[in-house]
């Protein structure tokens, strides 16, 4: 019975010590994460015409947006750190990081559509697109990684909000 323990404590010390955070890496990946955010902001421009249109009653206040995307993009890329730097199977790793990057592109995109070009009902297809690519995200890490699709799930919850508000205002405008 002693030996079962040890022989346990040992599988467990070899299963943290190959878990490593590599803090260099991950501040790399969350930094990733944040500059697509902030490039989509840019890409997004002037304020100036969201302001003027009609909004449902249940928009969140301008200030909240700003906090819950750091957020977001603080997990997306811890999250795309536990998958892109996991030691598994290579090539469905590939993938995973692949609809990781793809995902992280469109979401980039889409203030250039909402907010710059004003295609209010396209930048809501685009969503749903998004809503798409970011379920086989969850999926793709779900099977390499379990804690990297939870991660994922608030970001989820905020596309369908997102979603919710977009075509509201395409319909309120």
């Amino acid at each position: 019975m002693v030996i079962s323990m040890e022989n346990s404590e040992n599988k467990v010390k070899n299963t943290l010590n190959q878990e490593k955070v590599n803090y260099k890496m991950l501040i790399i990946f969350i930094g990733f994460a944040l500059a697509a955010g902030f490039l989509g902001s840019l890409l997004g421009g002037n304020m100036a015409s969201f302001k003027t249109l009609k909004k449902p009653f249940f928009a969140p206040p301008p200030i909240v947006f700003p906090i819950v995307w750091t957020i977001l993009y603080i997990l997306m890329g811890i999250s795309s750190y536990l998958i892109c730097c996991n030691k598994t199977d290579k090539k469905f790793k590939k993938r995973a990081c692949f609809f990781y990057l793809i995902q992280l592109l469109v979401n980039t995109l889409w203030s250039l559509f909402f907010f710059r070009l004003g295609w209010l009902f396209f930048a809501f297809l685009w969503l749903l697109l998004l809503a798409v690519l970011v379920i086989i995200m969850i999926i793709k890490f779900y099977k390499l990684k379990p804690l990297a699709a939870y991660l994922q799930i608030p970001y989820l919850l905020w596309l369908i909000i997102a979603g919710i508000l977009n075509i509201s205002i395409v319909i309120l405008n």
